[in-house]
């Protein structure tokens, strides 16, 4: 059987892992702005693709990790646009921006009520710059993720350290 994960399983899969106590599919959709069918579908291919366990309770966080740190950038490339207010995201937001040093390049999603400026980076989903910052755990797993897809060496490090550190909280 031939499976395509798409980016929303991805959304999902991290929102899951920001629910270690359980959670209902029509909360899944209600907070991440997701139709319950699309998350219903999302959470068949991640069991297919072996992201999730057979009975969708809990999130092979060993797979998932791989996936994200090597196939994340190639599955779902960053797509950088030109300056745009935003939500900071990447290397540009916590966890990672306390352990680098700022530069010129700041990385955000485009969004009207965001502060920062800077080059636009397609979020995984659409509904991302909505949702992120109502759930901080959630934030903070979405920047490790751009930090993974549009990240340098040095701070692709930083972010594996980071997921690392969430992973095993979980």
């Amino acid at each position: 059987m031939s499976i395509s994960i798409k980016s929303q399983d991805i959304l999902i899969l991290l929102y899951l892992l920001t629910k270690p106590e359980g959670w209902l599919q029509s909360e899944v959709a209600e907070s991440l702005l997701i139709s319950p069918a699309e998350v219903s579908n999302a959470l068949n291919r991640c069991v297919v693709s072996g992201l999730i366990n057979g009975d969708k309770s809990r999130v092979n966080k060993l797979a998932l990790r791989e996936f994200l740190i090597g196939g994340l950038k190639y599955a779902f490339p960053a797509e950088v646009s030109a300056k745009v207010r935003g939500i900071a995201t990447a290397h540009s937001a916590s966890p990672i921006k306390e352990k680098i040093a700022e530069g010129e390049d700041i990385y955000v999603w485009s969004h009207y009520l965001g502060t920062r400026r800077g080059f636009g980076v397609k979020p995984l989903y659409k509904t991302v710059p909505k949702i992120a910052e109502k759930n901080p755990a959630l934030y903070e797993l979405l920047v490790i993720a751009d930090t993974l897809r549009i990240g340098k060496v040095r701070e692709v490090e930083i972010a594996i350290e980071e997921l690392d550190k969430r992973l095993n909280n979980v």
